[in-house]
């Protein structure tokens, strides 16, 4: 199709697949020993699909880092063009993920830290960062869930899924003069949230079954309160993946164990260890029924806006 000769294109092989023994002198180099096995491995997603323990057919995981993913692993082949979803070969050999993105995530909190509390201008010239996630989650825990009823949408870099748009923005919506930053620091939380819960019904629609539990992976799932919102605005259980940050190379470690014939895919779900479960509380499951609503309607009633103002 593409119109160049077959003979310039590599042979096509599986993640678990061993190319070979690793050279003598990068042995040395890299202090291994002489012999070892190099296998083909697979990219971020594919690893950290791994390293989540949801490896069985329809057990969910949710990561949070700069930006966000919702998926599972399936038996089939499937495209969903309207909402940008589709199913990638995954690295487990005879299975697919369902591949989607929201585009900012995490990204939406570093925007809170370097470009408004700690922007450096004249007025922080000289401050020092502090680790200022934990600080967000301790505000964000004393914040009542809604936030007030401030919606955050955190479309700051356009978005993927469920809509493929890249002309939408970021705005806060619904402030007064009551509004804190203790509101804004929860509602980005939450913001997030939506849009993960808007992502979960698309996917669901797509694989034709609800995701529950979900494993709670990246950056963003060492938040307790994170997780909570999650569980909260998603209405399912959201179990934290311990050490969450380093699911992507744990999955590569698990990859080579499988293809090393250490351990069995089957086997890689007992292995993970949960750090925390985090069940709905019924009693913010009507707040944020009615702000998930409202922030669909934000899209609807702005998407014609935010394409007159950014049509490239």
């Amino acid at each position: 199709m593409a119109r160049v000769e077959r003979e310039k294109f590599p042979d096509l092989k599986r993640a678990v697949d061993i190319l070979g023994p690793l050279r003598e002198d990068l042995a040395r180099e890299l202090g291994l020993n002489q012999g070892t096995p190099v296998m083909v491995g697979t990219h971020d997603i594919g690893s950290a699909a791994v390293g989540s323990g949801a490896v069985r057919d329809f057990e969910g995981h949710l990561y949070i880092g700069t930006s966000s993913w919702l998926t599972c692993h399936v038996p089939f082949k499937k495209t969903d063009v309207i909402h940008n979803i589709g199913t990638l070969p995954s690295a487990i050999p005879d299975k697919y993920f369902v591949a989607n993105e929201q585009e900012t995530a995490g990204a939406c909190l570093n925007f809170l830290r370097d470009n408004v509390l700690y922007h450096k201008d004249l007025l922080l010239a000289e401050s020092k960062l502090p680790d200022v996630y934990k600080i967000f989650d301790q505000i964000a825990e004393n914040v009542p869930a809604g936030s007030g009823n401030l919606i955050f949408t955190p479309w700051l870099y356009g978005e993927r899924s469920p809509v493929d748009d890249h002309s939408v923005r970021s705005a806060i919506y619904n402030m007064s003069l009551n509004t804190t930053r203790e509101h804004l620091i929860r509602a980005i939380l939450e913001g997030v949230a939506y849009n993960s819960r808007w992502l979960l019904g698309y996917v669901e629609k797509f694989i034709k079954r609800p995701l529950n539990p979900i494993n709670f992976i990246g950056g963003g799932a060492n938040s307790r309160i994170w997780g909570q919102i999650m569980a909260d605005v998603l209405n399912r259980t959201i179990r934290q993946v311990k050490d969450p940050i380093q699911t992507n190379v744990r999955g590569a470690a698990f990859l080579a164990s499988a293809a090393l014939g250490f351990i069995t895919f089957d086997e890689i779900s007992s292995a993970i260890q949960i750090g925390n479960t985090y069940t709905p509380n019924p009693r913010n499951r009507k707040i944020y029924d009615g702000l998930f609503k409202e922030f669909k309607n934000i899209y609807k009633a702005n998407k014609g806006i935010f394409r007159r103002l950014n049509p490239s």
